[in-house]
């Protein structure tokens, strides 16, 4: 809503957390929600070992109009002046250029992202993690369409491979996690424990590829490999930016283990949440989903200004 206001004191709060409990909010746009967790476990590493509450929230159907001496501006710059700043549309528009991603790629990435997500939907994947708000039980998917309904949508740029079914929705979200030291007595419960992480710098020019290089750079940190790693969650701003982040990496397109239940091109891409609601997935897919101990997972966003934030993840039991 706009300076001031602390969420995560407000939060905490509204919870019936005592007083004593503090909150800090912090910015990494895309990328927010999962930083927030992963400063929550440097904290932890630091040898602060209080259990944590952390995760994301956007609400982007509340935001105020804001403006500068009178004009107004959608959002603050992400770059300086002598630098890119492109917005994320016209950012993903160039990366889909500059890689040669095609308008069929795009769009058979958000058909498929959609399939998975109605799929999951309809088996009740979605009910453990979920908590009811104002009467919806459920996270509202994007709207099925066919092969040739999604051909049908215009190009948001003269000549371009954007369109509205290959790129996210602006949508509200929240998701939060516990973080606690190892040490903890789990009374047998299983859980994620945080193997490695990383968060880079990229051209600011083209942020869409800011995922990849965090993951490479996290996947490094533990000595691993992208084929070592059983599932991930990649945060799909748009379709060519997702299929940009898997090209880097060596992965399919249609590899089963990235985002099997959906993702943001299904569901919306609430920014400040979004990289929590990856590793809530995780928990999910890994945990739930009775992953034995040792499996690992990945969970990573793309940030504008050209940054790229990504965790590696093992299931303990």
């Amino acid at each position: 809503m706009g300076p001031g206001g602390n969420p995560a004191r407000v939060t905490a709060l509204a919870a019936g957390l005592d007083a004593s409990v503090p909150g800090m909010t912090l910015d990494r746009q895309c990328g927010s929600g999962l930083a927030a967790i992963l400063d929550a476990v440097t904290a932890i590493r630091a040898g602060d070992a209080r259990l944590r509450l952390a995760g994301g929230v956007e609400s982007a159907s509340t935001a105020p109009v804001r403006s500068i001496d009178g004009q107004p501006y959608d959002r603050a710059p992400f770059a300086p002046a002598g630098f890119a700043d492109p917005d994320m549309t016209q950012a993903a528009e160039d990366l889909a250029s500059a890689m040669g991603i095609s308008r069929i790629r795009q769009d058979a990435a958000a058909l498929r992202s959609r399939a998975r997500a109605f799929a999951a939907g309809n088996r009740g994947v979605f009910e453990a993690e979920l908590v009811p708000l104002g009467g919806l039980s459920r996270d509202e998917a994007a709207p099925a369409v066919s092969p040739a309904t999604i051909g049908r949508f215009a190009p948001l740029f003269p000549s371009g491979t954007l369109t509205a079914g290959n790129s996210c929705r602006i949508s509200d979200g929240a998701a939060l996690v516990a973080v606690a030291p190892s040490s903890l007595d789990r009374g047998g419960a299983a859980g994620l424990a945080v193997i490695s992480h990383a968060t880079v710098g990229c051209d600011p020019s083209l942020p869409g590829l800011g995922a990849a290089l965090a993951i490479r750079t996290a996947l490094e940190y533990a000595d691993l490999t992208v084929a070592s790693i059983s599932a991930f969650e990649i945060v799909e701003a748009f379709a060519a930016q997702l299929l940009a982040v898997l090209e880097v990496l060596g992965i399919d397109d249609d590899d089963p283990r990235v985002s099997s239940d959906g993702g943001a091109l299904a569901f919306g891409h609430p920014w400040g949440a979004s990289g929590a609601i990856s590793i809530v997935r995780l928990f999910s897919r890994l945990v739930r989903g009775g992953s034995p101990a040792g499996s690992l997972g990945v969970a990573a966003a793309s940030v504008g200004g050209g940054m790229g934030v990504a965790a590696v993840f093992e299931v303990v039991r």
